[in-house]
């Protein structure tokens, strides 16, 4: 597939200076989260890194500034997105600490985990932490993102394509037919239903925010892993030894390029535009119908709400002194 720049695709070579820009990254301590982390820090952003492990974070911090200098401008803040609670919290932290968000990409994820788990809130466990989530992080921290001119960057999964292709919204999280794919699947699609269905939003209520959804093609990252069962790990090795899998570095290029690139279509899927959109160079790649199906975005936003008792007041709908709350 053809992309607008050119047969090598994006490269963060397109870059310019990105000083005084501050840009929030989930899961920046591995894998394209880091490595996104990483291009940001090199070209002058300040990093905040939003991960579940301190100490994880701590190492990752010491990476970089041993690459950059010791007044590298990155640091953390902890957050697991399986907590809504550690999720409150950590955007609380951020709003005191952070006056400008030029862009919030939202990385972290959890896949293919193989036994039915819930987080504390009782959501199953990859619906919890890549959805539901991201969904209260990305509305605490609207109204900052806003009066910065920024963005939210959601990095998807070829995976939506896969598994039942849509919300099993009779049973949402899995008391029946537990399977780690489809699973990871519906929790993919519900993150790019709520990106479209958040740009709709955004449009009507006039307000600045872009939204861009993006995913990492096939990429050597720690993912399967850290979260994977012990068959879906080995198999993962042996794909990595292949033409079929990327660097991590590659990876993370879809979502610097959402953060940054301007001229960007909303309604599209940005990624790798090689052999089955695996990888190769970064463009605007396929992206399917049933991923922005404008009835189910809807109900996909409003169980949302209802679940995590998160409602989002975009201002332009909400009564004079009116606020989110959550």
């Amino acid at each position: 597939m053809t992309t607008s720049f050119g047969p090598a695709g994006w490269t963060p070579e397109r870059l310019g200076d990105l000083s005084g820009k501050t840009f929030l990254v989930t899961g920046a301590n591995a894998g394209a989260g880091f490595e996104a982390a990483r291009i940001l820090v090199r070209k002058g952003a300040e990093v905040v890194m939003l991960n579940r492990s301190a100490e994880k974070s701590a190492a990752a911090v010491a990476k970089l500034r041993a690459e950059f200098g010791a007044g590298a401008p990155v640091r953390p803040i902890r957050m697991d997105l399986a907590s809504q609670a550690s999720v409150r919290t950590a955007a609380e932290e951020v709003l005191r600490s952070t006056p400008r968000i030029d862009a919030l990409i939202c990385n972290a994820a959890i896949a293919q985990v193989p036994e039915r788990r819930l987080t504390e809130d009782g959501f199953e466990s990859q619906l919890g932490t890549n959805h539901f989530g991201h969904f209260r992080l990305c509305g605490m921290l609207f109204d900052r993102i806003d009066a910065s001119g920024g963005r939210i960057v959601m990095v998807a999964s070829l995976g939506y394509k896969m598994g039942l292709r849509r919300i099993r919204f009779e049973d949402l999280n899995w008391d029946r037919d537990y399977a780690a794919n489809p699973a990871y699947s519906q929790s993919k699609l519900a993150q790019m239903m709520f990106a479209y269905e958040l740009q709709e939003r955004v449009r009507a209520a006039g307000k600045r925010v872009e939204v861009l959804v993006c995913h990492p093609g096939s990429s050597r990252t720690s993912l399967i892993e850290t979260s994977g069962g012990l068959g879906t790990r080995i198999l993962f090795r042996l794909m990595a030894m292949s033409p079929l899998v990327q660097s991590a570095e590659r990876g993370a290029y879809p979502e610097v390029m959402c953060a940054t690139e301007d001229g960007l279509e909303p309604r599209a899927l940005y990624g790798p535009t090689g052999r089955m959109e695996w990888t190769g160079p970064v463009g605007r790649g396929t992206l399917e119908p049933h991923a922005h199906d404008p009835a189910e975005m809807r109900r996909l936003w409003e169980v949302s709400e209802r679940e995590t008792g998160f409602r989002w007041l975009l201002a332009a709908e909400a009564a004079p002194g009116e606020r989110r709350h959550g």
